[in-house]
């Protein structure tokens, strides 16, 4: 068997599994991407306005491998926290363990959005960061605009941002 007669039987296992990887990303992406920057403005909010200014402000000298460090962080601090919420899960408290997975979820979501805006610029002088980043921006992009064109998405937005309104003219009388 020929070298080009093999690349559709690769193709046909690569095509499932990026399918299968997708749909297990795309809720991730999707909280992510909603939550991502209202949680980092409302971190930087509180950050402004507290003495963590001063240790954002250390944070964003950082070199490049020392920012990577710092903004992994969070991540490996909440996994101990997620561990004990499933066990609570398992002890019978499923309403306290969801209730510590979604607050350290929203937490963790916050710190890691914040950091990432923050010390991107040093992130991005990493080569292997760089690639990741350049592939995983056009894929989040993709996967976003997939879910903005179903039309219950697009009847929710529509109706957020009429009840923003609403309420936005409450303020103004």
């Amino acid at each position: 068997m020929g070298r080009h007669e093999s690349t559709p039987r690769k193709r046909r296992w690569t095509t499932p599994f990026r399918i299968l990887a997708q749909v297990l990303l795309a809720p991730i992406v999707l909280f992510e991407e909603w939550g991502w920057e209202p949680l980092q403005r409302a971190l930087g909010w509180l950050v402004r306005h507290s003495p963590l200014k001063a240790i954002e402000r250390f944070i964003a000298g950082l070199p490049p491998y020392g920012a990577l460090f710092t903004y992994a962080t969070p991540a490996a601090a909440l996994l101990p926290v997620k561990l004990g919420a499933l066990k609570l899960i398992a002890l019978g408290h499923p309403i306290a363990g969801v209730g510590v997975i979604v607050g350290a979820k929203l937490v963790g979501t916050a710190v890691v959005a914040r950091l990432f805006h923050v010390t991107k610029p040093q992130l991005l002088q990493i080569p292997w960061f760089s690639r990741l980043y350049a592939w995983w921006v056009p894929w989040k992009t993709a996967i976003m605009d997939a879910v903005k064109a179903f039309p219950l998405v697009k009847a929710v937005r529509n109706l957020s941002a009429e009840v923003r309104r609403t309420v936005a003219g409450w303020f103004r009388r």
